[in-house]
């Protein structure tokens, strides 16, 4: 009779465990000032875009959200994702970051950007190499021949949900993803389900130890971050970020932000526009990157 009544429990408990996990507003949990979504609006509006924010203060969980359900186009973003399953294999394949993959110059020019794998054709790459070369210089290519690997677009989503992440879809290859079409739910996620899944990736237990630590240093390494999250947090704080930039002006960032002597911030800040060929605005992902740290600074005091 007893295990009968746990039994029934289960789901519940299990249920409350999982809501724990997530990046959830609470009166509670959070009390951010009322300007905050008058701040972001106001920024959204002068920037003519839709502006997505999920960010969580680790030292005590409070979270700040701003259209944070909103599906928004994740670009290249989601090669965090992309390596991060590479990663998570090579905890059963201690070969597998050491194998080379070779590729044709074809795959090179299909991808439209490749910094770093154009240099390398005669010799190919080794996993390992691609996966710094997709997050640190966002090489396109890089990130297409890790998909390669992993079995294709799906096997990334498949990853994804692996790890609770129920609403990251990847369907397409570079470029094509990065298309923005609005109302098109293809490469999509939402700020909310990439910051909890960032935070797994990260700070969490979805990755080994040694794994986690690799991913953050490549992300650490960016070189195409420099005037997005790290432009709006102060001297001598630690940046690792992932960027994504598309059609519409998109204008993506997601990383972890370490202050001195604290606990690491997980920011994502995703921003579309009206216009299929309006210009990128690195200073809005700054600018919000501010608004954020000013806001979790008011609620500590």
């Amino acid at each position: 009779m007893i295990f009968s009544a746990l039994k029934k429990l289960f789901p519940l408990v299990a249920a409350l465990f999982f809501l724990r996990s997530l990046c959830i507003p609470a009166i509670a949990q959070q009390n951010p000032s009322t300007s905050l979504p008058q701040k972001l609006a106001t920024l959204e509006t002068s920037a003519h875009g839709r502006i997505g924010v999920c960010a969580i203060d680790t030292s005590n969980n409070k979270c700040l959200q701003y259209r944070a359900e909103e599906h928004f186009p994740f670009c290249s973003t989601f090669k965090v994702m992309d390596v991060a399953a590479i990663l998570k294999q090579s905890m059963t394949d201690n070969n597998l970051l050491q194998q080379k993959i070779i590729y044709t110059e074809k795959e090179v020019e299909a991808s439209g950007y490749a910094p770093i794998t154009k240099n390398y054709l005669s010799t190919g790459m080794t996993i390992s190499d691609l996966c710094a070369a997709a997050i640190a210089y966002s090489d396109n290519n890089a990130a297409n021949l890790l998909m390669k690997k992993l079995g294709g677009p799906q096997a990334v989503t498949a990853f994804a949900r692996s790890i609770g992440d129920l609403t990251f879809r990847l369907e397409r290859w570079e470029p094509e993803l990065n298309s923005g079409i609005p109302d098109d739910l293809r490469d999509t996620s939402t700020p909310a389900a990439m910051e909890n899944s960032l935070k797994k990736l990260t700070l969490g237990t979805a990755l080994g130890l040694p794994q986690q630590n690799q991913l953050i240093t490549w992300m650490k390494k960016n070189t195409t971050g420099d005037t997005r999250i790290r432009a709006g947090v102060p001297t001598g704080w630690i940046v690792a970020d992932k960027t994504g930039s598309g059609d519409y002006g998109i204008t993506n960032d997601i990383g972890i932000i370490w202050p001195p002597n604290a606990a690491p911030i997980v920011v994502v800040i995703y921003f579309i526009q009206d216009q299929k060929e309006a210009p990128r605005r690195d200073d809005v992902i700054a600018s919000a990157t501010k608004i954020l740290l000013d806001e979790f600074d008011a609620t500590r005091k």
